[in-house]
């Protein structure tokens, strides 16, 4: 792909996501985060394959924020047991991808994918009349 085909759809996919944002809800946002770390551990992932150490960097510290401010979203106060124990899995999460990131490994990232592929999954099922009745 050229270069200047790389960067137009690099435009697109900022502007597609703008917009998205713009229009979604607040559970919807939700998930588009977790797929946000979903596709940055895998580029991480396949940034160990190739020996792209300043990528694989990049992509873990892009998955970092992204379960941070997911993590800061959590209301510890009235979620009860249910968001200490998502606040301890995105804490351990964090701390894998840190392992993955030190060691150059790919297991911590399959890890952290398995994971947040779970909590992805309950998030998607939850349903509509939950969905509309309290904010993400």
């Amino acid at each position: 792909m050229s270069p200047r085909n790389k960067r137009a759809l690099s435009q697109y996919g900022k502007v597609a996501t703008r917009s998205e944002g713009d229009f979604a809800s607040p559970h919807r946002l939700v998930q588009s985060l977790m797929e946000g770390v979903l596709d940055k551990v895998a580029t991480a992932k396949g940034c160990i394959q190739r020996q792209d150490l300043a990528g694989k960097s990049a992509q873990i510290t892009w998955a970092t924020s992204i379960i941070n401010g997911l993590r800061s979203s959590i209301d510890l106060d009235k979620g009860g047991d249910i968001a200490a124990n998502l606040d301890d899995l995105y804490s351990y999460m964090l701390q894998r991808l840190t392992d993955a990131n030190v060691e150059n490994s790919t297991d911590p990232l399959d890890e952290v994918t398995g994971l947040m592929a779970e909590i992805k999954g309950a998030w998607d099922a939850m349903p509509e009349h939950i969905r509309n009745a309290h904010p993400a």
